[in-house]
Formats: C-alpha cells, structure tokens, sequence
C-alpha cells in the first residue's frame, strides 16, 4: 500500500485511494486523511474504507462512474466476438470485408443478435479482448498472426501476448 502511495507510475486515483486508506491507518480522522489525499469528502473516505475491508485491495481500482448502467452482460459480448470471428459473407452481408457498421447490421438483423447494439459498443467490446483494425480492412485478434508456410497457411499465436498488452 505504501509502495502504491508513492508510485508515480500508478494511476492518480490509486495513489489518492491508498494516502487516504494509510491515513486512517494511521489514526486520522476521515475528514483528515480525506486532506491528505488531496481529497474533500470524509464520507468517501469511510466509504472507502469500508470497501476496503471487504474487497481488499480491489477497493483501490474505480468502478463504474456514474451514467447509465451497462447493458451487455458476457453472453452478449461473446456473441459480438462470434460475430466478428466469422467471415463476412457476400450474400448475406453484401460485402466481402468486414467493418463496424457490417457487424452491427449482422448482429442487429440475427434471430439471436443484439438488436439495439450501437457501434460504439462493439468497438469497445473488440478493444477489450485484444482486437485490432488492419490496414487490410479486417480485425485481427492481438498475438494471433497468418503466415505462409510450406504446408499452407498456418496461424501462429504469441504465447507473451496478454503480459505484452499490460
């Protein structure tokens, strides 16, 4: 906790969190160690606290910020990466490459899709599991790569990809 106090590679949240949680510690008052993490509100700190001991050091780590209430749960999300996994088909997508907006049609159009799905959403949910747009107007899954082999293509996985990301 005090090495996270002291970090300056540390998001500032974390930091402010983790003076006001050693400050308790200490002895100060809420309303005291609240100053000390450059903070205003005692009652965020108790809040803090009390999260604290429930969570551990999770409790360090933000949450959900106020709006409305996420609404795709993991089964949801497994069904945009199902989607974007599978190869755009002429016929039925009217094209032959993949894009945002042809997901979202073929997710909005299928029997078991997403109908209100935005754009937004699938590009956060491809983002979070490590996709990248190509230049070939194609999204690639992070540490999965193709290449030409004398046998044919094979495809080839990073086994460093998930400590290279973070």
């Amino acid at each position: 906790m005090t090495h996270i106090s002291r970090s300056g590679s540390e998001p500032a949240s974390h930091v402010a969190r983790a003076k006001a949680l050693l400050a308790v510690a200490d002895g100060k008052s809420y309303t005291e160690a609240a100053r000390a993490a450059g903070r205003r509100s005692g009652d965020a700190v108790s809040h803090l606290v009390s999260r604290f001991n429930r969570e551990g050091l999770a409790a360090l780590a933000p949450r959900h910020g106020g709006g409305a209430p996420p609404i795709y749960g993991s089964a949801e999300r497994e069904r945009i990466l199902q989607e974007v996994r599978r190869p755009p088909d002429r016929e039925r997508d009217g094209t032959a490459t993949g894009s945002l907006t042809t997901l979202q049609r073929a997710l909005r159009q299928a029997p078991d899709g997403l109908p209100r799905v935005s754009t937004y959403t699938i590009l956060t949910v491809l983002h979070e599991a490590g996709f990248t747009w190509q230049a070939s107007r194609t999204w690639c899954e992070t540490g999965k790569v193709k290449r030409k082999r004398k046998a044919g293509v094979v495809e080839v996985t990073d086994p460093d990809t998930a400590p290279k990301k973070s």
